[in-house]
């Protein structure tokens, strides 16, 4: 079978997973000089007392194709921002943390209310979308990859497959849908297995 399968405007990509992560980071690494890489991490603060977030923070201080990471953190007061700042440091890419419930967001917040344009919702929505125009303000990405915080078998090599069809300047893909198995019980869950 090909290295895609296409039908109609979706396209399913199979052989992602058969290529090696240092070929796929190799091409990443070129396509960068094109296309720069940003990465928007939509984070709870009790996410950073979890289990998975440090290995996925470990892993990617290990990315060097990645030029910008984005964290929206929700669910924080004060000194559990100042603490996020910390525990980000060891990323070896430029990042910002969006302190959802700060002083300057709320600020920016209320003048898009005003404006009918603000995320009527709390939530994973609204941090996400406070992070996309953060990073589209800012003019440096052109291409941009979201994952969770919460990827217990996070390996860098995820994000490679998922911001690989969208980075690489062949291709014109303007979305790409990742995915990894959540199971417990016995059952499949999460949003891809409600869309397969």
């Amino acid at each position: 079978m090909a290295d895609f399968y296409q039908n109609g405007i979706i396209t399913t990509l199979h052989n992602l997973n058969q290529r090696s992560e240092e070929n796929l980071e190799n091409e990443l690494r070129s396509f960068r000089k094109k296309r720069p890489m940003a990465l928007v991490l939509p984070s709870l603060y009790s996410e950073l007392e979890g289990e998975a977030l440090p290995n996925i923070v470990n892993e990617l201080s290990k990315v060097d194709y990645l030029d910008d990471i984005v964290i929206g953190l929700d669910r924080a007061n004060e000194s559990q921002y100042r603490q996020a700042l910390e525990f980000f440091k060891p990323l070896n890419q430029s990042f910002k943390v969006l302190w959802n419930e700060g002083p300057r967001l709320q600020e920016v917040d209320a003048l898009l209310k005003k404006e009918n344009l603000a995320p009527l919702e709390l939530g994973k929505g609204r941090n996400v979308w406070y992070c996309f125009g953060y990073v589209l303000a800012a003019g440096r990405a052109g291409s941009v990859a979201l994952h969770d915080c919460d990827i217990l078998t996070y390996k860098k090599s995820l994000l490679a497959r998922l911001i690989y069809p969208v980075a690489n300047p062949g291709f014109n893909y303007k979305f790409c849908k990742g995915y990894y198995a959540r199971v417990a019980d016995g059952k499949i869950h999460g949003r891809v297995s409600r869309l397969l």
